[in-house]
């Protein structure tokens, strides 16, 4: 019975999006560029903030660590869907696949966290402006960045730790282009029924909760910029939508997978898509290119 309850599969394939060759090229072409322009632009906005003492501030402290999690987030695992899509056998090991879970768990859970700390600093700037400058200190950002990371380490930590005690016994196809816990834990020999409930408090709950939170810091912000007629309140208006929008796409496609663990994979896919591919990009034409500070730099 101990020797039945180890894990015997020693790698996964991974099915990716589509078997069609039309389609596979199509993706190569995209995904591609998606990728580069992801990388390019996040870099663009380190070496411009870095460099311009003008943007030393702590919004884009934070803008920049932003866009270093977002360079990580969109490389774990889409530089290898991307050569994977040029061939026909598409495996992953089972440290590979392990590796996957922990970067994708550990890069999620620091931006949620940051994104958190990003909506605390726009509340503070606009709701509380004179205070703005003894509250959102030097020490305070680093305070936000070293949380964000400790954070996300312990949660991705725990992840790995539950598929480690996982026993994978059979079936080793993953229908998807990357490993993650809701279509990886569902090839385990045990019944997924208890391990659904474990996804869901672990990673749904806290998605859910950390949505929440940052849904009622922007309503608040968004009623205070109402009461004020002025045109930089009509800027921050529009910000703080755009800032809105990229949340809900980064948490709208984890909350879904996460809650209902048992989904459609071709929903799970089509929803990892966003938050992996999409989103990266998203985040420094809404935060950042759109800023007039930054695009003067």
């Amino acid at each position: 019975m101990n020797m039945a309850n180890k894990s015997v599969v020693t790698e996964f394939v991974l099915l990716g999006l589509s078997n069609s060759w039309e389609l596979r090229i199509f993706f190569f072409i995209v995904f591609s560029l998606f990728y580069v322009a992801t990388m390019v632009s996040n870099g663009i906005i380190l070496v411009v903030v870095i460099s311009d003492s003008h943007l030393h501030s702590a919004m884009y402290f934070l803008l920049s660590n932003l866009s270093i999690i977002d360079m990580s987030l969109a490389s774990f695992a889409t530089p290898k869907m991307i050569i994977d899509y040029l061939t026909d056998h598409k495996t992953i090991s089972f440290g590979g696949c392990i590796s996957q879970i922990f970067f994708l768990h550990l890069f999620t859970g620091t931006e949620i966290i940051l994104l958190m700390a990003m909506s605390f600093d726009r509340y503070i700037a606009i709701c509380k402006p004179l205070r703005y400058a003894s509250i959102i200190s030097t020490q305070v950002c680093v305070a936000f960045v070293l949380s964000s990371w400790i954070v996300g380490v312990m949660h991705s930590m725990s992840q790995v730790i539950f598929a480690l005690t996982l026993p994978f016994c059979g079936p080793n196809q993953i229908d998807s282009f990357f490993c993650d816990l809701p279509v990886v834990f569902q090839l385990a020999c045990v019944d997924t029924y208890v391990l659904g409930l474990f996804m869901i408090s672990t990673s749904g709950i806290i998605a859910l909760s950390c949505f929440i939170l940052l849904f009622n810091s922007y309503v608040i912000v968004l009623v205070t910029i109402k009461h004020h007629s002025s045109r930089g309140s009509s800027k921050a208006l529009s910000t703080c939508t755009a800032h809105f929008i990229v949340v809900f796409m980064f948490f709208g496609p984890c909350i879904f997978i996460y809650m209902w663990p048992q989904n459609s994979f071709v929903i799970e896919k089509i929803l990892s898509v966003f938050y992996t591919i999409f989103t990266p990009i998203l985040n420094p034409v809404i935060y950042t290119l759109r800023n007039q500070e930054v695009n003067s730099a």
